[in-house]
């Protein structure tokens, strides 16, 4: 029977340690004492077993489980489970790396566009990308309408709804939606240049499907959404079934859980579907290192399976200054995302949003600024 690889970092002593792995095998395997198991098969089939230990320092050891594919069910909500249901109670566990069997693998086609798909339909087969954020939340419609059509006129790829803004009382979904829409179609006609509106999807099952078909009505091209504050399984079906365009995907609570970043943002996102994934970038207002920044970057674009890489999208503070240092870092195989630093321009944004896509366009040549 084929099996997946799932890699923990654990808190321990070395005389703990080999009890502490097996414990977790059990606990995210059959969730019971392995002598209370009557029946042989579940014992050498379903029982999860210990695959490795590896010493980090003196009190943090790297776990290699062997768990069961069969047991993930082949859906995203099991399988999260069987990789970190239980022990993401467990404040000395860190789920870090995942190998899957071809099995799993082929239950999840991972993103419908990917980098590829999206340069293709913005037209932009070898720069980095721009997009920035409608920002502040508490808006009125009117407001980032006219925050879109100003963006879109300086040139930029994509704007998309701020992840705060919702289907709130002062900027209702469909109300923003066609507004947000109408004035990035108006100024694209004027530039003969592609920039999509990306509005933020929110809500309860019933909900999403309502916006989604808005959406789409409308000929957005791209949505927002969080996966972990509408669920995985959710995230992953929209991503197949509903919305027929690309689907950029926003970090929310994902700090909430002991998952390393390069494995939740840059692979399972990528594997449940993402074909963007927003991450803060080092030197930013989070805290993720350089790092780890550089090994999410990997996870979302390096060669897996038949999955198509995911478009990386650097966020969180950044400003324009930075775009050449950036680029530097990721090459031009991503998208850069400044919401603030250009907001902040106050009434030189026109301005400062035509230096940006410039900054870009430049330094994706290797000039300097």
């Amino acid at each position: 029977m084929e099996r997946l690889l799932a890699t923990y970092h654990i808190t321990a002593s070395p005389q703990e340690i080999e009890a502490r792995a097996e414990a977790l095998a059990l606990e995210q395997s059959v969730e019971m004492p392995e002598a209370a198991i009557t029946r042989e098969e579940i014992r050498t089939t379903t029982l999860g077993r210990v695959h490795r230990i590896a010493a980090r320092d003196a009190q943090t050891f790297e776990v290699t489980l062997s768990l069961a594919a069969s047991t993930t069910g082949f859906e995203t909500g099991q399988l999260m489970n069987m990789l970190f249901g239980n022990c993401s109670l467990q404040p000395d566990v860190q789920l870090v790396d995942v190998m899957l069997p071809p099995s799993l693998l082929a239950a999840f086609p991972g993103p419908r566009y990917g980098i590829d798909g999206i340069r293709e339909r913005l037209d932009a087969p070898h720069r980095a990308l721009t997009c920035t954020a409608l920002k502040p939340q508490g808006l009125d419609v009117e407001s980032l309408a006219a925050l879109c059509g100003t963006f879109a006129e300086a040139g930029l790829d994509i704007i998309k709804d701020d992840h705060g803004i919702a289907n709130q009382a002062y900027s209702p979904f469909s109300e923003r939606v066609r507004a947000c829409q109408r004035a990035v179609r108006a100024a694209t006609s004027r530039t003969g240049r592609k920039s999509f509106y990306a509005p933020s999807i929110s809500g309860p099952p019933d909900q999403l499907r309502a916006q989604l078909a808005l959406a789409a009505e409308e000929g957005v091209e791209m949505v927002l959404a969080a996966p972990m504050l509408m669920g995985l399984p959710v995230f992953q079906q929209l991503t197949r079934e509903i919305f027929p365009g690309p689907v950029l995907a926003h970090p929310a609570l994902t700090g909430a859980l002991r998952i390393a970043p390069p494995l939740f943002l840059g692979r399972l996102f990528r594997l449940f579907g993402a074909d963007a994934v927003i991450f803060p970038n080092f030197g930013g207002r989070f805290s993720f290192s350089q790092e780890a920044c550089h090994a999410l970057v990997d996870a979302a674009r390096g060669s897996w399976s038949n999955l198509r890489p995911a478009l990386p999208v650097p966020a969180g503070g950044m400003s324009v200054e930075r775009v050449p240092e950036m680029i530097e870092a990721y090459g031009t195989d991503c998208m850069l995302l400044i919401g603030g630093n250009l907001l902040s321009a106050r009434s030189a944004l026109p301005a400062r949003s035509r230096e940006f896509v410039t900054a870009v366009e430049r330094a994706s040549r290797g000039e300097h600024r």
